[in-house]
């Protein structure tokens, strides 16, 4: 199956059927602004009550490095992904995989990938007002020759239109928030059901969280 991330995550029921359902890897959000905002000490928590096989991925979005490094001292995540305005040079400094989150808004959003040299990218849907969790989906066309730097396609993606999407852009990964819950930052099992029922015959790519 197609690696995973269920991101958002705030309990641990919803940590667990997202695992039980075939996520390749968790999402917790330090961004204190995000409604699904998650205290370093509640993802430690989490985190332990869960199998080694999950990656676990920490977003972070303009946070200060010494942040981010509580968070990897505490918490053994596979990955950084940095969702904010973070330079080049800010997502150097640290020694795990990093993810950085582009917000597409057109083809030239995409030019920032030129500066980066990171493990891959996660590409969002843009917003004048926040970072990531908007629930919509960007123009997928736009992604027609793609950098070879390996890309995750985040926003919007739900059971309905996960395999459309897949189909489109050919991601090596995808990133799904909102269109698995019931309400910001409470996941809906259904739902989690239907998407990895509709995931389930699309062939892994290779890719790994961390």
């Amino acid at each position: 199956m197609i690696p995973t991330k269920i991101c958002g995550i705030t309990n641990l029921k919803d940590a667990k059927v997202s695992v039980e359902n075939g996520a390749s890897a968790l999402g917790f959000i330090f961004y204190e602004k995000s409604p699904r905002a998650i205290s370093i000490e509640k993802a430690k928590s989490i985190s332990e009550q869960l199998s080694e096989a999950v990656s676990r991925v920490g977003v972070f979005v303009n946070h200060e490095k010494e942040f981010i490094d509580e968070a990897i001292a505490e918490i053994p995540l596979g990955m950084i992904q940095l969702h904010g305005d973070e330079s080049p040079n800010f997502c150097n400094k640290f020694d795990l995989p990093i993810l950085k989150a582009l917000r597409i808004k057109n083809k030239e959003s995409l030019s920032a990938m030129n500066d980066y040299n990171v493990a891959g990218f996660l590409l969002d849907t843009f917003s004048n007002n926040q970072y990531g969790g908007t629930g919509e989906t960007f123009d997928w066309s736009i992604l027609n020759g793609k950098s070879e730097t390996p890309f995750i396609l985040s926003g919007g993606l739900n059971s309905d239109n996960i395999l459309d999407a897949i189909d489109s852009v050919n991601p090596v990964a995808v990133d799904v928030n909102s269109g698995v819950e019931s309400s910001p930052g409470i996941k809906d099992l259904e739902k989690i059901k239907s998407l990895f029922k509709n995931l389930k015959n699309i062939k892994s790519t290779g890719f790994h969280f961390g």
